[in-house]
């Protein structure tokens, strides 16, 4: 499922409206075929395609460009503080389950930085606005 801010519609930033769209993007799957989107409304999109593809979709083979640089988050990275923000990052992070070893391996052959959030644990959804607030505040650097 993604969600493109350019396009995206009539979202507010709350859990239900949110966790809204990613269900009807879900509902819809089986009008994706391959790797061409089912459009679930304005800015939706589900995508049916494993992890490689949505990998080279975002950041090339290889990791390397056209859109993005890829940035995996894991409790054995370097440090977040430590490192400048990326000018157009893609984060790769797992659930509350590690990653399958194909899994792993496809994101570590991609990933140009693996960075930890902090010295504690968080789950996937927190460390995601952790991130968030390194970004805006380009690296800390500025409130």
């Amino acid at each position: 499922v993604s969600f493109d801010s350019d396009s995206l519609r009539h979202l507010h930033p709350d859990e239900r409206n949110v966790a809204a769209r990613v269900r009807d993007a879900l509902a819809a799957r089986d009008d994706a075929i391959g790797h061409m989107p089912a459009d679930v409304s304005p800015g939706v999109e589900l995508r049916r395609m494993g992890l490689d593809a949505t990998l080279d979709r975002l950041v090339g083979e290889g990791g390397r460009g056209p859109d993005g640089t890829p940035v995996q988050l894991h409790e054995e990275g370097d440090p977040l503080v430590d490192a400048e923000p990326p000018a157009n990052p893609v984060f790769v992070l797992s659930d509350h389950h590690d990653f399958a070893p194909e899994e792993a391996e496809a994101v570590a052959e991609r990933a140009e930085r693996r960075l930890r959030v902090g010295p504690e644990l968080l789950h996937a959804d927190h460390a995601v606005t952790v991130v968030h607030n390194w970004l805006d505040t380009d690296g800390y650097t500025s409130y």
